[in-house]
């Protein structure tokens, strides 16, 4: 079985996230710093050692559906990872991401200094675990509502 890779890029760091083999759960796995590391070789490996099959980039769209110079930033990301990987990318509308998961790590008593650490891979998984519930449920409907 293959996995799904789903990437959060920003201009400093590209939070990772992994989905289970059954493709249901996403968890959050990285960052890649991009002043330190080559964000394509590191995907590359990524993509290699858990055998991911396909890659998410979160597309941060504006609330007006307006597409900014941060969503030009992320369809590089998309392509540079997709010539390194020679996988398919997606993009998912990432709005109000980094939002949830800061609001996840305070409910979870996470300290300030630890969520600097961890913000950006948990965003990365709000946005995988957002997709695969949409390919699951393509309607956009929860899974209580489907079974009624």
């Amino acid at each position: 079985m293959t996995r799904i890779l789903g990437l959060d890029p920003g201009e400093r760091r590209i939070g990772v996230a992994l989905a289970d083999l059954t493709g249901t759960i996403a968890s959050p796995h990285s960052v890649i710093d991009r002043r330190s590391e080559d964000v394509a070789d590191t995907v590359r490996v990524l993509c290699a050692e858990y055998d991911v099959d396909r890659i998410v980039v979160g597309l941060p769209t504006s609330l007006s559906g307006v597409e900014g110079p941060a969503v030009e930033a992320a369809r590089v990301v998309g392509t540079i990872v997709a010539e390194a990987t020679g996988l398919p990318v997606e993009f998912h509308d990432e709005r109000f991401t980094t939002v949830t998961a800061e609001a996840a790590l305070i409910e979870g008593g996470v300290r300030r200094a630890k969520r600097r650490e961890v913000r950006d891979k948990v965003a990365a998984s709000v946005i995988l675990q957002s997709y695969l519930d949409r390919k699951e449920y393509p309607g956009g409907g929860s899974r209580s509502r489907d079974r009624d």
